[in-house]
């Protein structure tokens, strides 16, 4: 739900710039957003035109011209954010959500932000990797002093290049960042770009990182290393929302990474190009195809493909562990463990007891064991074949050729046309087990009118390895 809340002058305000009494005499209204769903694309009510992004489960924010200028109202504060659908966290964020919500200008736009601090301590605006005035960069103590409780800073510049880049403090970082305040903000090209595609659909999202203990809400903002969720806009698979696409369109996705590692961005079925970084466009001669790119932490990349495969394709962090969701790193490996005994003795102790993992980790997703108040199951997810497995960073590409343009719908599972899907071979006990039953099958195969060449001797030899000729 979006709503509208009135700041006034009579707050506390202090400008970061030399603008007019006039201006600080109006601040506009800061518009809230409190569900989690993927909004529409805003398309711009007014200004320069633009192809708008649409944010996975978020939202642009809007604005209001005034004597030319766009005017932004961004308030930091603490908010509740679903992770997953049953699944809360009270992180810090601005407007309502976080991340908060993408602002969206055109090159040349000159733009006005007020940034209102409702939070317990001080802050600051960061605009990542954009060319602003110095004043304008956002680092308390070093450029501006800082934005105490209460007050509202006015920072204002023109957007000088197009590219995707993103906002976020830069006082009590560590505890800040942590705490969820980031959000993205995309500058589109006026007008034709050489090195800028049109294209159909233009999503993007912010890569974060939390440690949220079982049965808790807040993350622990000390934590270096060991984080146990990982974030697309702060939401976790399965309440990641998917990238529905028409089969042919041109599609463009923008990301950014402000967690503690790297994350190698995969995408089945198709091949991309990286065609753009937080610093600007990639030349087209700089580009080449691939289905994995490494994100570093404070990069954002973007990525460009055709949608030409219809079905559902996943898009997630290659880093098996990232698609895992209140990841324990402290549990012990029992495969092939047997923990029967074990297990009879504690449940004398804790009625209902199972000991997991003796046989992997898939059947903690099976089982469907009772968690904790407020804690998500390490693997989340139903797919059209079953448990999906998966948690964390992951989503899903929906290809379909019938999907409308401009429509973002989710058009529910792919239909695979017959004879498309992988299926379970009916054998005999033992038939693939040696050249006498391979043997077998083939005169089965015969007998049953299919025409496949028997094997030769040569292709059921055994190869003996290199060296032991003779032997």
């Amino acid at each position: 739900m979006i709503t509208r809340r009135h700041l006034f002058a009579g707050a506390a305000a202090v400008s970061a710039s030399a603008v007019s009494r006039v201006a600080l005499a109006a601040i506009p209204e800061a518009v809230e957003q409190t569900s989690a769903d993927t909004a529409a694309p805003l398309l711009p009510p007014n200004g320069r035109p633009y192809n708008p992004v649409v944010t996975l489960n978020g939202w642009t924010c809007p604005w209001r011209m005034r004597e030319g200028v766009k005017e932004f109202h961004l308030v930091a504060e603490p908010v509740t954010r679903e992770l997953a659908p049953g699944y809360t966290a009270r992180l810090w964020g601005y407007n309502g959500q976080s991340p908060g919500p993408t602002i969206e200008v055109v090159e040349g736009d000159r733009v006005r932000i007020y940034v209102t601090n409702r939070l317990p301590e001080h802050t600051s605006m960061h605009w990542h990797g954009q060319r602003v005035p110095n004043g304008m960069d956002g680092v308390a103590g070093l450029t501006q002093p800082a934005i105490q409780p209460g007050q509202t800073y006015v920072y204002e510049f023109t957007a000088r290049r197009p590219g995707s880049f993103m906002y976020h403090p830069h006082a009590d970082e560590m505890t800040q960042m942590a705490m969820g305040m980031m959000g993205l903000w995309i500058t589109h090209p006026k007008g034709r770009h050489p090195q800028i595609a049109e294209v159909q659909r233009d999503f993007c999202f912010l890569m974060a990182a939390y440690d949220i203990d079982p049965g808790s809400y807040r993350p622990r903002v000390m934590t270096m290393t060991d984080f146990n969720l990982w974030t697309w806009n702060s939401r976790i698979f399965p309440g990641i929302a998917s990238l529905n696409v028409r089969q042919g369109d041109r599609v463009r996705i923008r990301t950014g990474n402000l967690t503690m590692t790297n994350h190698p961005l995969h995408l089945h079925g198709h091949e991309f190009e990286v065609t753009g970084t937080d610093g600007g466009p990639v030349p087209k001669s700089a580009r080449w195809p691939e289905v994995t790119t490494d994100i570093a932490v404070g990069q954002m990349r973007q990525i460009e493909f055709i949608a030409d495969e219809p079905g559902d394709w996943a898009l997630h962090c290659h880093k098996s562990h990232h698609t895992m969701n209140a990841m324990g790193h402290q549990v012990d490996t029992l495969i092939g463990a047997d923990t029967a005994a074990l297990t009879q003795k504690i449940r004398q102790l804790v009625p209902g007891y199972m000991a997991m993992g003796e046989r992997g980790m898939a059947e903690m997703g099976e089982m469907q064991m009772p968690l904790p108040e407020n804690t998500a199951p390490m693997m989340g997810g139903e797919g059209p074949y079953g448990s999906l497995e998966m948690g964390g960073m992951f989503s899903v590409l929906k290809v379909r050729r019938e999907q409308k343009p401009g429509d973002y719908s989710d058009p529910g599972w792919y239909a695979a046309p017959a004879g498309t899907v992988a299926r379970l071979q009916e054998t005999h006990a033992g038939a693939e087990t040696s050249p006498h039953g391979r043997h077998h099958m083939h005169h089965q195969q015969m007998h049953e009118g299919k025409t496949e060449p028997a094997p030769t001797e040569q292709q059921l030899r055994v190869r003996k390895p290199q060296g032991h000729e003779g032997h």
